[in-house]
């Protein structure tokens, strides 16, 4: 029995460009062995409903579209009892995780690997009762992507994000927190906040933290305090330029669990799609949740156990997990995950 696949994509993701890829996209499925079928998205959460709605019987759900289209499609699943690998054919404009997981953006060779790679059973994050893949932020920068008209992003692609962030630097606002986890606590006025498991967010690679695990059930998280003057402003901006922590205005963790509290609501960002506005909001790391399809060379660089192998850990210390964040050595003194790799 030949194995059935459901390809869902976003025809107006990017500049378009899937309109003209689409028979080397399909061409790579019916190469090994799918039946296929195919659904455009007419909509808004068009995405999620559709795969909320899929029969068992499929054997792959394969999405192209921007980091949003991937969102729906993992939204989706997150709330089916049974939940199928993903592949992912990136088509948007920033495509953060995609190129957290080096997937191409050649699309026929992102489709290769969707339908002949293997699964990477990849960290999810639960928002209240939403769901994201990759980044929740508040603050700064993040309404770009949803305030940014989509024909601005098709004609000038990324610098249409930095020509809308610009903008936000004459109105800087910030917000009084409490945020709460086990690994730190602490009060404040801040101008940015985000909580992320990927290696990139709208270009920036190492602000968010080195050595990234998928799959370690903890996120990286990145607040930032609201500047007194103009120069320290200067100073966290060129901090944010040049990739690096500056510890006197950021704070910089991770963790598994995290709750920001606030008097007022704050509007949030999901996976660079408005996430709505809350005083409230419980961030969660449901780890290893969903399977990724991603190429096979890849795992060494995203996976736990791979990290932990290169650091000689799981053979001479015999670590075997022992919760959501943490890992445990027989007879010896609990080690905690945000360790490891150092």
């Amino acid at each position: 029995m030949r194995k059935r696949l459901f390809f869902i994509y976003n025809p107006h993701a990017g500049k378009e460009h899937i309109r003209g890829k689409l028979y080397g996209i399909i061409q790579a499925m019916a190469d090994a062995d799918y039946e296929i079928t195919i659904y455009p998205t007419k909509c808004y959460l068009d995405a999620m409903e559709q795969i909320i709605a899929l029969p068992d019987c499929y054997d792959l759900v394969v999405c192209s579209g921007g980091d949003g289209t991937l969102d729906e499609v993992v939204s989706g699943m997150m709330q089916r009892r049974q939940r199928l690998p993903i592949g992912y054919i990136p088509a948007g404009t920033c495509n953060d995780f995609a190129r957290s997981m080096k997937i191409p953006g050649d699309m026929t060779k992102a489709a290769q690997i969707a339908v002949t790679g293997e699964r990477f059973a990849c960290d999810v994050g639960s928002f209240n009762e939403n769901s994201f893949v990759y980044i929740a932020a508040f603050g700064i920068f993040t309404d770009v992507s949803y305030s940014t008209k989509q024909e601005m992003k098709n004609v000038l692609g990324h610098m249409a994000y930095l020509m809308e962030g610009m903008k936000r630097l004459k109105k800087v606002r910030s917000y009084e927190l409490k945020v709460t986890s086990q690994e730190m606590s602490f009060e404040g006025d801040f101008l940015f906040g985000m909580v992320t498991n990927s290696k990139s967010v709208g270009g920036f690679k190492s602000i968010i933290g080195k050595n990234v695990i998928f799959d370690d059930g903890v996120f990286e998280v990145t607040f930032i305090r609201r500047p007194s003057n103009a120069l320290e402003l200067q100073e966290i901006l060129a901090a944010l330029v040049v990739e690096e922590i500056d510890s006197k205005y950021m704070y910089s963790f991770r963790s598994s669990r995290i709750v920001v509290e606030s008097e007022e609501k704050i509007p949030w960002t999901l996976d660079g799609e408005f996430g709505g506005e809350h005083s409230h909001v419980e961030i969660r790391n449901n780890r290893q949740a969903v399977d990724i399809i991603i190429a096979k060379e890849r795992r060494a660089a995203i996976s736990l156990e791979a990290a932990l192998e290169a650091e000689g850990l799981l053979e001479s210390q015999r670590l075997e997990p022992a919760g959501p964040d943490t890992w445990e050595s027989p007879g010896e003194e609990r080690l905690l995950l945000p360790k490891y790799p150092g």
